[in-house]
């Protein structure tokens, strides 16, 4: 685990190799979405969040470093941050964009701006 944006944090609940897709996703006020993908990658792990009806049926990705805990038997995936910060993160367009260097560039710098709530 890292102390980057990309990487989990220790105390997140976090198990390597766990499944993530499908889970619930909730900010600090409230429910945004499910998680669509989960990467594990080393020095970018991710989660891809489909937000559905909240804002138009965008997708988002956040960083590993993001989650504050992860609750398996209720499958769900907690963040440290407000859904207008998740609104506000740079825009997901494409399928494999969440491998583009300038696109993780872009929301690392997004994320790591502010501290956790």
């Amino acid at each position: 685990m890292s102390a980057t944006v990309w990487g989990y944090l220790p105390d997140s609940g976090y198990r390597a190799g766990t499944d993530l897709a499908g889970f619930g996703v909730e900010a600090v006020d409230g429910g945004i979405g499910k998680v669509d993908k989960h990467s594990d990658d080393v020095d970018s792990a991710h989660l891809v969040v489909d937000t559905g009806p909240w804002i138009l049926g965008r997708r988002v990705v956040l960083p590993a470093g993001v989650v504050t805990g992860i609750d398996q038997q209720e499958q769900r995936v907690y963040v440290g941050r407000t859904k207008d910060e998740i609104k506000g993160a740079p825009e997901f367009e494409s399928a494999g964009q969440e491998s583009s260097v300038d696109y993780l560039h872009q929301v690392g710098v997004y994320f790591g701006g502010f501290p956790l709530v």
